[in-house]
């Protein structure tokens, strides 16, 4: 039975935000909210969870998952990023992006692209997720909450326990965050690339 949390969305509270990470470090996998959709998440580490996980959403092993990251300043550990692309992900961080790039050898092999070494990160504007990376000290190891056979995320916490309360460790409630998932933006070659348009303003791509 999963554990069900009401965090404020302005001012999440500093205990409940401690649980929250105590249950990632401990091998859970929880629900909480992004800043366009919730989202599934796991400690980076964590094979077991990371197969929850696909298990849950019935993915296979060329799904690309997502590296959640608090601010660029843990960029460079898990991609390699030149000075432009910096600044290019500075003008576009926190959003409700997901910036495809080269990986590093930090990023657990199982993460990767089986293709190409490149790793999806994402740096949500969601003062709850930011406050759990902030207490977490590192990445979480993500995927959208899209179930199998459907086109969007889940947006409701109280659904999304009754549906999966025997399968997850937590649910956040942090209130609706909507239905969209993100832009997705390929910055593995020169020049910027639409993978997939989203939540994310697409105007400075095209």
């Amino acid at each position: 039975m999963s554990q069900f949390f009401q965090i404020h969305t302005e001012n999440p509270q500093k205990r409940l935000i401690q649980q929250a990470v105590d249950i990632i470090n401990k091998g859970g996998v929880i629900v909480y909210p992004t800043d366009c959709a919730y989202a599934l998440g796991c400690h980076l580490g964590d094979k077991s969870a990371l197969d929850k996980i696909k298990r849950i959403r019935k993915l296979d092993d060329k799904h690309n998952f997502t590296l959640v990251c608090r601010d660029l300043s843990e960029i460079s550990t898990y991609a390699k990023v030149d000075n432009r692309m910096y600044r290019f992900l500075k003008a576009h961080t926190p959003g409700a992006y997901t910036f495809i790039l080269k990986a590093t050898t930090e990023v657990p092999r199982r993460l990767l692209h089986p293709k190409r070494r490149a790793i999806g990160l994402r740096v949500p504007d969601n003062k709850i997720v930011q406050a759990i990376l902030e207490e977490l000290g590192e990445p979480i190891m993500s995927t959208s909450l899209i179930m199998p056979g459907e086109s969007e995320p889940l947006s409701d916490p109280y659904d999304i326990r009754d549906l999966l309360q025997h399968e997850i460790d937590l649910v956040i409630d942090g209130g609706y965050c909507g239905t969209a998932a993100t832009t997705v933006i390929s910055l593995m070659d020169d020049q910027p690339e639409i993978i997939r348009k989203g939540a994310g303003d697409v105007s400075d791509f095209e």
